[in-house]
């Protein structure tokens, strides 16, 4: 279910944040917390996650400030967990820009069922025209990233390109003539044996983060990659 997201927690409890980690962990999300509360924003610029779980009550400033500061440079998916849990707290955390607001003591079945709904509308459904997925995998396409089960790897430019074709169209094969043309962009003629150079350079790559065997090969018609299961 967790499809390689990546988790941001800014709560400066660390029992919360440890039960909340061990529990998403768990569920196959990757986790992070900022290491400097005074600089939420650059943490959050730096660890570019899926998602933001953010508390109100926070050193320096609260998190109605960087929610305010996350939403000035991204549409990132924020929830609020707060044990200020009145209706003017919530409303002030959905005109700040927050997709929803959990009120603490929360258990960790309602928590990561919001997780997961918040992140369905946001990527699933179109809600990110910026990310493709197949096999379990998600490309980011502003980034060129590739993430799954919690790692994440970056993309050459070839790497991307070659990604992107296959995962456009899922399970359904690439013909080695469309991804050269894809790659290099010319007619000229450019060596066969240099597709090959570079599909072996990404399938080594994949393997590192646990997707050998992503992309398959069609005797005769080229490559793939699985669709979604």
């Amino acid at each position: 279910m967790a499809l390689g997201y990546k988790i941001m927690i800014v709560e400066d409890d660390q029992t919360i944040t440890g039960v909340l980690g061990r529990q998403l962990g768990r569920w196959g999300y990757a986790v992070c917390v900022p290491k400097d509360f005074s600089q939420v924003d650059r943490e959050f610029l730096r660890e570019k996650p899926d998602l933001v779980l953010m508390d109100v009550s926070l050193p320096y400033f609260d998190g109605y400030h960087w929610c305010e500061e996350i939403r000035r440079v991204s549409q990132t998916p924020i929830i609020f967990i707060s044990s200020a849990g009145e209706d003017m707290n919530q409303v002030m955390a959905l005109h700040m820009g927050a997709d929803d607001f959990i009120s603490k003591p929360f258990s960790m079945e309602v928590i990561t069922a919001k997780i997961q709904a918040v992140l369905r509308r946001a990527y699933a459904f179109g809600g990110d025209k910026n990310v493709l997925r197949a096999g379990g995998a998600v490309l980011n396409l502003t980034e060129a990233v590739l993430s799954f089960g919690g790692k994440r790897i970056e993309l050459s430019k070839n790497e991307f390109k070659i990604l992107q074709a296959l995962m456009e169209h899922p399970g359904s094969p690439a013909s080695r003539d469309a991804l050269i043309e894809k790659l290099w962009e010319t007619e000229s003629f450019i060596d066969d044996n240099t597709l090959t150079v570079n599909i072996n350079r990404l399938r080594r790559k994949l393997a590192e983060i646990g997707l050998s065997g992503f992309i398959r090969t069609r005797k005769g018609l080229g490559y793939l990659v699985e669709e979604e299961q």
